[in-house]
């Protein structure tokens, strides 16, 4: 069955360029010229992946973005923003809340195209798939779960409110616990070797991951910081 993709963008003339591209492609479009009937076919329609355009008549695609990553049913959708501005700040902002791959018009179809694809090949291979984490040395219990099947990680036997690109950091991190991970590293982990995506993405990332975990649990810093060399998440227990 062909792949189906939300397209929320409000120039008619890009949105025939993109529909026509992907659908050479194989792939299936809904496309909405406006916020409110992106909602609409959102509660009605399940999609493998969205694109949504940042400015719009009645609303910004960013507030979507915020929405959905709420949502457990589309915590994990891939996300595609297109943006008229290219600015930093935009790109910036779109991570955070949980995008996975952003786009500055004027672009190329093809490349959309390409994006696309990418995100839809990479959204069912999670990182290794390690159902549970090696014990310890000391044989401590760690509190993490991973559950790769389910593109779920669960902290404490509850479930963490994680977008798909933090799911596979954070497995990534959980798979080799105790030892340093480069940038490099957890970018060809999380993004794939086709990502243009830099340092920057990953700081974001870590720093949206350590957010939540400090949800989980206020008494400690799972993932620590090696300047220079990348991050390492720490299962040992804090020395007084």
């Amino acid at each position: 069955m062909a792949s189906r993709i939300l397209l929320l963008e409000d120039d008619p003339a890009i949105a025939r360029t993109v529909i026509y591209t992907l659908e050479r492609e194989g792939l299936t479009i809904n496309h909405s010229l406006l916020l409110s009937d992106a909602r609409t076919l959102l509660a009605q329609t399940r999609f493998d992946a969205l694109i949504l355009d940042v400015g719009l008549p009645d609303g910004n695609g960013l507030e979507l973005l915020r929405e959905l990553r709420q949502l457990p049913a589309h915590q994990a959708t891939p996300v595609l923003m297109l943006s008229a501005h290219g600015e930093e700040i935009d790109r910036v902002l779109g991570l955070e809340l949980g995008a996975d791959d952003y786009v500055a018009k004027p672009f190329s179809p093809r490349e959309l195209a390409a994006r696309v694809k990418g995100l839809l090949r990479r959204a069912g291979n999670g990182a290794p798939a390690h159902g549970h984490a090696a014990p310890t040395s000391t044989g401590i219990a760690q509190p993490f779960r991973n559950d790769p099947e389910g593109q779920r990680m669960y902290f404490r036997g509850e479930p963490l409110a994680l977008t798909r690109r933090e799911y596979r950091l954070l497995s990534t991190l959980l798979a080799g616990a105790g030892r340093i991970h480069s940038r490099d590293a957890l970018l060809n982990a999380a993004w794939g070797d086709d990502s243009d995506s830099t340092d920057r993405t990953i700081d974001t990332h870590i720093k949206t991951l350590r957010a939540k975990l400090r949800l989980a649990d206020a008494t400690r810093d799972y993932i620590s910081t090696h300047r220079g060399m990348g991050y390492c998440l720490d299962l040992q227990p804090a020395q007084d």
